[in-house]
């Protein structure tokens, strides 16, 4: 489960909430099913990314097999600071899960804004929402049998369309103990509408923990004029980052440099070839021509992908 692969060049460690007492906007690694995991949590800490979230685990797979706790669960010294995200319904699972993760770990999050139809069918993700007792009974589980005061329990949900019922929910967990709140600011229906940040800017106004914006934030200035707009403490992002690893560096789109970074990493952890092949579509996105494209994204195996790159761009 804990592999001591490979040492990042880190911004200096320090533990979630000592991130959002720094003064500074804090930028974060979004949970993303597949993607999220540790080769890419290490690429995106080279370029200035404060914090990474794990991929959404199912709490109580994870709690009954160790099969599911080896596949779904890998870090290193350097992946910190790091928050697991659980999908969770019990807060008793939601607790086992936690202290399992407890050593290797800084924090988990409850999901609680997945709109997967197959995540709500068993009561995970965005249903939660409607049921602040069982979140704030939950989050008040993990607070009262981890022993660890500096490890955080945050949540991460979906507005309702009547924002009153949001806020209500914040206010009870954050009455519970929880550490912060990661708002997407989209309902449950809501898949590429606007972003509602008049509704995360409320929420933050409503609340004295921190509060972490989400949604369609592609560039570093998005997430600049974003944490303007709502005065949220951090901004979570997930498909700018995968389409360009270096956005919280700066870069306008990946530079080279960072293609090169994610091969080694790739190869040094073994990454199974399509995730490998699949974080390259997404980060040659806006570099490569239709033509170009056409060929890549059909290649079939890592020699085919090296020999590429070197051919065209000298990787």
């Amino acid at each position: 489960m804990i592999g001591d692969i490979v040492e990042t060049k880190q911004c200096q460690l320090k533990d979630p909430m000592d991130l959002f007492h720094s003064g500074q906007v804090v930028k974060i690694c979004a949970p993303m099913v597949r993607y999220s995991k540790l080769a890419f949590r290490t690429l995106v800490r080279k370029y200035s990314c404060d914090l990474c979230y794990t991929p959404m685990i199912v709490a109580a797979d994870f709690v009954r097999s160790e099969k599911a706790r080896d596949s779904e669960f890998t870090t290193n010294k350097g992946d910190h600071p790091l928050i697991v995200q659980f999908a969770a319904k019990e807060a008793q699972i939601l607790c086992d899960a936690a202290r399992i993760v407890c050593p290797f770990a800084d924090g988990i999050d409850l999901n609680c804004g997945c709109p997967q139809r197959w995540a709500m069918a068993e009561g995970y993700g965005a249903c939660l929402i409607n049921k602040p007792e069982l979140v704030r009974d939950m989050v008040r589980h993990v607070r009262n049998q981890i022993d660890n005061p500096r490890f955080s329990v945050s949540i991460k949900i979906r507005i309702h369309e009547d924002l009153k019922r949001t806020v209500d929910l914040c206010q009870k967990a954050e009455a519970t103990g929880v550490s912060w709140i990661t708002v997407h600011g989209r309902s449950v229906e809501e898949r590429h509408q606007p972003v509602h940040y008049d509704a995360i800017k409320i929420i933050k106004q409503s609340m004295s923990i921190p509060i972490v914006a989400n949604g369609d934030i592609k560039t570093l200035k998005d997430a600049e004029n974003i944490h303007h707009l709502t005065g949220a403490d951090g901004i979570m992002v997930a498909r700018g980052l995968l389409a360009n690893p270096a956005m919280f560096a700066g870069y306008e789109e990946t530079p080279l440099k960072c293609i090169q970074d994610w091969v080694d990493i790739a190869l040094e952890h073994g990454t199974p070839f399509t995730c490998f092949h699949h974080h390259l579509m997404y980060m040659m996105e806006r570099i490569t021509s239709k033509q170009e494209k056409k060929v890549f994204n059909v290649l079939s195996s890592t020699s085919a992908v090296l020999d590429y790159l070197n051919n065209h761009y000298g990787v």
